[in-house]
């Protein structure tokens, strides 16, 4: 009755047996094998591992035999950037080779880093003062340092020079001593531009001096040291070039300020574009948290730097504690630059939305494996959009790096950069400002026009004014006429209601004189009208001697008076005539 039950036990047993001494047999077999293989099993796990973990692109770059990957360009079909500039660019229609031990995203950055290869020269310093107090630090390295072979501390930059100019903006806690910095001064320098870093405040060994700090949209900076530049060498073509945040900086500049910018050309390297969209990305996977952690390091380290400012207008507490980009922003920058929150400081200082308002050419490049500044957050329709825009993506090259050759000496997007300007700087599609063709066409017609004008001051004294000079004083001129045309319509008013309010007090023939009063005001308006026409006519001829110019200040400083005592005496006679008419019909 009961053996069926003890079968199954006995089989269920009998199978537990032998599976053990299956697993046994297994683990005897596996003793057999050499410790050594299974080193090297586990080591080859492991270069599989970090392969597709740090993103090696090395064996796809073996079987293609190292001919490396095609630059992809965006741009609109119509776009004359791109007929007239892009196009003549070869190193843009070529393709990037990355160096072969360098062919990570991760290794290439690093390696810029802690490396770079940068080439060994001295910047000339100077300070700029902004009007808040703030000092900017910024370095010069002219084409004449590099070609004398030595650096000449008295050398300076005549203000009629026509060499080229590039201000070059860095990118986060960069200054002009960055490896990538000092590449592409290098390379500038090297083909005959001069070169000028716009240290960001408080970067570069210089104090911060006011309570003003730079963030990722901060462009007031950019603006001021660039237009001063333009003043101060206004014959040379001045173009700008923005690094990583120093990119965002540079087309949020020029998307703000549109036709008026005095920048010739531009190139943006490398930009984050939107920095939502990088906050969200640098902390989703454990690669980029590291990044994150060490740009954090660095922000902490710029902090130090200026340890009183940021204790009395941030949370010094919160900036010791920050893990991360976002937090330093939280407890320093929002408080600094006076942001509701992170996330609207973020919205405010994105680059994207004036990507469509850029008016100058502009060279963009990104990587699209960049560990840093995710590809997600391109604006691809935007710069297809604009005409003025072409952008420029390359599969591999990382943050910055770019590297190429087997030595890894040079940066491939420095030298893609410098043959950009370089073509622009040849054709006939660099930008020019729009206030400069404004001026242009004021200085065509003040030449024409040489007549003197009548300035009246506040104290009351009357002097001639010539339009000698063209451009801006000249519209100041005609800004003032304004404001004196304004002073004398409203005097002319104030005497004709004082000449009402006595003809009101006539009596009885007040309407009429009112209405005469009227009609003469009229008369003498016209007459003044055409006196001033023959006068101003006569005086365009002569306008040499000054007899004619004072006669002239004479007769239209003297003319409200004059009509002023002709209306009344005119008013009191017809008064009369009407008062006497009135007596005989009565």
């Amino acid at each position: 009755m009961f053996s069926p039950n003890f079968n199954q036990m006995d089989w269920s047993i009998s199978w537990d047996e032998s599976s053990l001494n299956a697993y046994k047999e297994v683990f005897r077999a596996l003793c057999l094998i050499p410790i050594l293989h299974y080193v090297i099993a586990f080591m080859v796990i492991w270069v599989v591992f970090l392969y597709n973990f740090l993103e090696f692109h090395f064996f796809q770059d073996f079987f293609s035999g190292f001919r490396g990957a095609p630059v992809a360009l965006t741009f609109h079909p119509t776009s004359h950037i791109y007929h007239g500039v892009v196009s003549k660019c070869k190193i843009l229609h070529g393709r990037y080779i990355a160096t072969p031990w360098l062919s990570s995203p991760h290794f290439q950055t690093a390696f810029l880093n802690f490396f770079g290869n940068p080439p060994a020269f001295s910047y000339r310093r100077q300070l700029f003062h902004a009007s808040d107090g703030g000092t900017i630090a910024l370095d010069w390295l002219t084409s004449s340092d590099i070609s004398r072979g030595a650096f000449e501390v008295n050398h300076t930059i005549s203000k009629d020079d026509t060499t080229p100019l590039v201000v070059v903006i860095p990118g986060l806690t960069s200054d002009s001593t960055s490896s990538y910095i000092k590449h592409l001064a290098f390379g500038l320098a090297t083909h005959g531009w001069n070169v000028v870093v716009s240290n960001h405040r408080g970067l570069g060994g210089v104090s911060i001096t006011s309570d003003c700090f730079y963030n990722a949209g901060w462009t007031e900076d950019a603006r001021v040291v660039i237009d001063y530049l333009h003043h101060q060498y206004p014959k040379a073509p001045l173009f700008a070039i923005g690094t990583s945040i120093g990119a965002n900086i540079l087309v949020k500049y020029l998307g703000e300020d549109r036709e008026k910018v005095p920048v010739a050309g531009a190139v943006a390297i490398c930009s984050p574009w939107d920095l939502l969209i990088g906050d969200r990305f640098i902390c989703r996977r454990l690669l980029q948290k590291l990044y994150d952690r060490a740009l954090t390091i660095g922000l902490q380290g710029y902090a130090k730097l200026h340890e009183p400012r940021y204790s009395r207008l941030a949370n010094w507490e919160g900036i010791k504690k920050s893990r991360s980009i976002r937090d330093f922003d939280n407890f320093a920058t929002c408080l600094v630059g006076k942001f509701e929150t992170v996330d609207t400081y973020y919205r405010r200082s994105t680059s994207t939305p004036y990507v469509l308002n850029v008016s100058v050419p502009l060279l963009c490049i990104s990587a699209l494996d960049d560990p840093v500044c995710t590809r997600e957050a391109i604006p691809w329709d935007e710069c297809r959009a604009n005409k003025n825009i072409v952008l420029a993506t390359i599969k591999h090259g990382g943050h910055l790096a770019f590297f190429e050759g087997i030595t890894g000496s040079r940066l491939w997007w420095v030298r893609a950069t410098d043959e950009f300007i370089g073509v622009l700087h040849s054709s006939s599609h660099m930008h020019k400002k729009k206030t400069e063709i404004t001026e242009q066409k004021a200085s065509i017609e003040s030449s024409i026009d040489q007549g003197p004008y009548v300035n009246v001051r506040e104290d009351g004294m009357v002097a001639a004014v010539g339009s000698a000079h063209a451009g801006n004083k000249s519209v100041e001129h005609f800004t003032g006429l304004g404001s004196i045309q304004d002073k004398t319509v409203l005097a002319t008013e104030q005497t004709q209601q004082q000449t009402e309010t006595k003809s009101d007090v006539a009596g009885s023939g007040g309407e009429v004189s009112g209405e005469c009063s009227s009609l003469l005001r009229i008369k003498c308006f016209d007459v003044i009208t055409a006196s001033k026409r023959w006068l101003d006519h006569l005086l365009f001829r002569k306008n040499g001697k000054s007899v004619w110019l004072l006669v002239y200040i004479a007769i239209i400083t003297s003319w409200p008076i004059l009509g002023s005592a002709l209306r009344i005496f005119s008013s009191k006679k017809k008064l009369r005539k009407f008062s006497a008419a009135t007596s005989h019909r009565r």
